[in-house]
């Protein structure tokens, strides 16, 4: 009983001296991100299968993940605090540091709950990996903010209720507050203890460790976006061998290649996984390739793929002059991973891009296989090409690059690049450029303009200026094709041409499952005006199918290290599509999915395609014994692909590339 009291005493001295305002903006802190899962339940969680059990649950979940992460938040605040002198805590100078000091604290709180409500909006998450991705690029993320959100309406409304905060807590203090505890041990005691805890947390208590649910959604609601962030921050550029499932590489590789074989190529170089693909004696010859990668062109946009609010006239038009996949799906939900899959027929390796990572150039890219054949290959993009690496990956990987630098007088452009429009008139001209030379030209032409903030040239018929949202960037993307296509057909190379209209990755991320397939699915056209019938094609189609089907279309003789498959020419049998969520990556195969996360988790899953209570396209995953072939399989795709891009340095590519 005595040391009950005791201890009881020691907890209100600490309480009613320094500490006390720590003590009083941790509950701050928990009541507002236990306010925000609330919040973010009501906006989004709902609609993607959270119940208000789980809900519930996940409350007191994550007010220990908050918990968790407040050790490591606040131990400045308590090194601080330990070093103050007493007059500031109790004499005069008291009143104005606490209200400055509580005021701005709580303001940041609230602004980072903020952040996490627009991010959430987006991508169905708390800050990951593309939170991390947008802090290197400062100046393009806080425009696109600026843009598209009132700033400093929001800042003000945020002021508001942290002065409404300071006062709610003002009322909790003691009017004159004396400090309880001056000595310098007493103090450095609790110190101490902090780092302790702190060390605690660091050897057994691993950030959001509380992920008990099937629902993905739900275990980002009990998650802690402070935490989340600053695992992906560590996490950016994993080593695959020490995170991820392996297995023997000899072993792996062969059962690869007999997946990759069954469209008709023939393995050359185990060291290097490159393929002879045969010619195809009915293929169309020697054609120009301009494939037109599409900003968030998602299927669920567009009218041929089932759509009916008529956001894509031009689009559905085009489809009924050209061969249309059904079934297609990108690798990821950034550009970059929609870049290296079809620049390279590669597959998402976990965490970072190859189009970001450090030997970047250590790729054989499509790029490269066309400029052997006689091909000029070229990058061009409405922005800067400095934004994610873009320039320097395609420059190092044998395309010539013409970006935002390049285009003079724009009609429009906004944080991202010039419109589509300008985009396109640029390319025109520079296929002009290019056709004059007298030899077949290759290019992927990169838009922007189907990006938050959604602003577009005045004066488009059904798309406003600005506010517009998503469907007026749809329907500006659209009309941009439909005059890239007009134009084009008045210029001499057009019917010598091959065109792909393709998405980048589909638009916003949502749904339950840990990937989320429907929002990979994207529209791929392909069209060679007075060539190629019109035609539909529905097996299953990915990004990284592209290079090796056009090129089997055309059917050009090649070798190329190349993972995807030409569809149009394989076997009959299972497809194999890869998949990047964030830390985890997937091998889909009919109706099952193999999974691999961090610290070298394996599952299978089956795919059970769905929609959910606003009647958007979604799915569930239904668990199933575990398929050790289907696991096997999915660890030779990634596996492979790590240790290829890690193998071969570049000076040792240079010399190949120079014949020495």
């Amino acid at each position: 009983m005595e040391k009950t009291q005791s201890i009881q005493k020691s907890a209100s001295r600490l309480l009613s001296g320094r500490y006390q305002v720590l003590a009083l903006l941790l509950g701050a802190y928990l009541l507002i991100g236990a306010g925000l899962r609330v919040v973010l339940w009501v906006a989004f969680g709902r609609h993607s299968g959270v119940t208000p059990g789980q809900l519930a649950l996940s409350l007191p979940l994550g007010v220990i993940n908050d918990l968790v992460e407040a050790l490591y938040l606040f131990l400045p605040l308590t090194l601080l605090v330990a070093v103050l002198p007493p007059r500031w805590v109790s004499g005069r100078a008291r009143r104005p540091l606490l209200v400055a000091g509580v005021g701005l604290i709580l303001f940041s709180m609230l602004y980072v709950a903020g952040l996490e409500y627009f991010f959430f909006e987006e991508f169905d998450a708390r800050f990951n990996l593309v939170a991390v991705d947008y802090l290197i690029y400062p100046t393009e993320v806080i425009g696109n903010i600026r843009e598209t959100y009132p700033v400093g309406i929001i800042s003000l409304a945020l002021a508001g209720a942290a002065a409404v905060l300071v006062a709610a807590l003002w009322r909790l203090l003691p009017h004159r507050a004396a400090d309880g505890i001056h000595h310098w041990p007493r103090r450095w005691r609790i110190v101490g203890a902090h780092v302790a805890a702190v060390a605690m947390a660091v050897v057994l208590v691993p950030g959001n460790a509380l992920a008990v649910f099937n629902n993905r959604v739900a275990n980002e609601l009990a998650a802690n976006g402070a935490a989340s962030f600053f695992a992906a921050a560590r996490t950016n550029q994993l080593d695959y061998d020490a995170y991820y499932r392996t297995g023997d590489p000899a072993a792996l590789r062969r059962e690869l290649r007999a997946s990759l074989e069954r469209d008709g190529s023939r393995l050359v170089d185990a060291g290097t996984m490159k393929r002879h693909f045969p010619a195809q004696a009915s293929g169309l010859g020697r054609l120009n390739i301009v494939v037109l990668a599409e900003e968030s062109f998602g299927s669920e946009f567009v009218g041929v793929l089932g759509d009916r609010r008529g956001l894509t006239p031009n689009f559905d038009a085009l489809s009924q002059q050209g061969l249309l996949f059904t079934n297609a799906f990108a690798t990821g939900t950034r550009t970059v991973r929609g870049l290296e899959a079809i620049s390279a027929s590669f597959p998402p390796i976990p965490s970072e891009s190859i189009v970001k990572r450090p030997g970047h150039a250590n790729v054989e890219t499509w790029g490269e296989v066309l400029s052997a054949l006689g091909y000029h290959s070229s990058f061009l993009y409405g922005g800067y090409g400095t934004f994610d690496n873009m320039n320097a990956y395609f420059g190092d990987n044998g395309f010539a690059l013409s970006d935002r630098l390049d285009i003079d007088d724009p009609k429009f452009a906004n944080i991202w690049g010039v419109s589509d429009e300008d985009l396109f008139r640029h390319a025109i001209d520079y296929f002009d450029q290019r056709a004059a030379e007298g030899r077949p030209f290759f290019s992927i032409v990169m838009s922007t303009s189907n990006h938050k903030p959604y602003t577009f040239p005045e004066g488009v018929p059904g798309v406003p200026a600005s506010h517009g949202g998503r469907t007026a960037g749809v329907r500006y993307a659209d009309y941009a094709i439909g005059r890239f296509f007009e134009e084009a057909a008045r210029h001499d190379w057009y019917r010598n041409t091959l065109f792909v209209v393709i998405a980048d990755h589909g638009a916003r991320v949502y749904g339950s499952a840990e990937i989320p397939l429907h929002s990979y699915r994207i529209p791929v056209l392909v069209l060679a005006p007075g060539r190629l019938a019109p035609g539909r094609v529905d097996k299953p189609f990915s990004q990284i199918d592209l290079a090796p089907t056009v090129m089997g279309m055309l059917g050009l003789e090649y070798d190329a290290p190349f993972f995807g498959e030409d569809v149009l020419h394989r076997t009959p049998g299972g497809r194999h599509l890869l998949f990047n969520h964030n830390h985890e990556v997937a091998l889909l195969e009919d109706d099952r999915i193999a999974i691999l996360g961090l610290n070298q988790s394996a599952s299978t899953w089956r795919f059970v395609p769905g929609t959910d209570d606003r009647g958007r396209a979604t799915e569930t995953f239904e668990s199933m014994p575990a398929d050790p072939a289907l696991i096997d399989l999915a660890t030779a795709y990634f596996q492979t692909a790590y240790e290829l891009f890690k193998q071969k340095p570049l000076a040792t590519r240079q010399e190949a590339r120079s014949g020495g």
